[in-house]
């Protein structure tokens, strides 16, 4: 059996455990997403709730003639294995990329890599500290060749959240990855996202943020960054729908994603 057959399987079986963790949930709370910012909720599921978030995303790049298409199917599984654990299991999915230039066309598709992790919340927020939230992922070459990564690549990030005055909110989210090289090398490259809220009812919410998913030397792969803006409606108790819409600010970053 495949690593990618392994983990369709665990996803299989945390998603059969959700008719029965169900009635767990307190009914009195709203659902709380990791989406669709970059920087993660410090908070977790709760104990016995499983929680999956996903939707749809285009990238847009043009370089030199060269216009590149990327979409894909981001996708979060969380499952509460106490008050202050989750499990994670992560994957882009579906993925399909188109390349057109004045030399030819190139198009791909299959599966992105999966990611595995933990959330441990550290504790709530108080008089002059904000929730605390640590996350450990493990990124496996589980994907299509076309889209797979080198090995497995571990990371680690905090998520700190203050409660500002007049409904803001502020997160701000380090972190680090070990990346391999197909040479066999590796280095250690940074994560960064800051983001600042704004709730305009109990259910909207918008929000405006700085990303770097990867801070790099350019023999690296140099740093990837965009300028975003969005916001979330939760519709009802379990249900939430999201969107945002992200600006490169370097030539290593996509032009425009949504």
């Amino acid at each position: 059996m495949t690593t990618k057959e392994y983990l369709a399987g665990a996803l299989l079986c945390c998603a059969a455990l959700l008719p029965l963790t169900a009635t767990a949930q307190q009914k009195d709370e709203d659902i709380a997403t990791d989406r669709p910012d970059f920087v993660e909720s410090s908070n977790v599921v709760g104990k016995g709730r499983v929680q999956i978030e996903t939707g749809f995303a285009l990238e847009r790049n043009r370089d030199a003639g060269l216009k590149e298409r990327t979409t894909t199917t981001p996708t979060l599984l969380r499952v509460g294995v106490s008050d202050t654990v989750e499990l994670r299991l992560e994957t882009d999915g579906r993925e399909r990329y188109r390349a057109d230039s004045i030399d030819g066309h190139e198009r791909a598709h299959g599966w992105a890599d999966d990611a595995l992790g933990v959330k441990w919340h550290v504790r709530d927020a108080g008089q002059g500290w904000p929730s605390l939230g640590v996350l450990l992922h493990a990124d496996i070459d589980s994907g299509s060749a076309a889209f797979r990564g080198e090995g497995v690549r571990p990371s680690l990030r905090v998520s700190a959240e203050w409660e500002l005055p007049h409904g803001f909110d502020l997160g701000v989210m380090p972190g680090l990855i070990r990346e391999r090289s197909p040479d066999g090398g590796h280095a250690v490259n940074g994560i960064f996202g800051i983001v600042l809220g704004k709730a305009l009812t109990d259910r909207v919410r918008t929000f405006v943020e700085l990303a770097a998913p990867r801070i790099a030397r350019g023999r690296d792969g140099g740093t990837q960054a965009t300028f975003d803006v969005g916001g979330s409606w939760v519709i009802a108790r379990d249900w939430q729908v999201d969107a945002l819409l992200a600006r490169g600010v370097n030539s290593r970053t996509p032009d425009l994603a949504l």
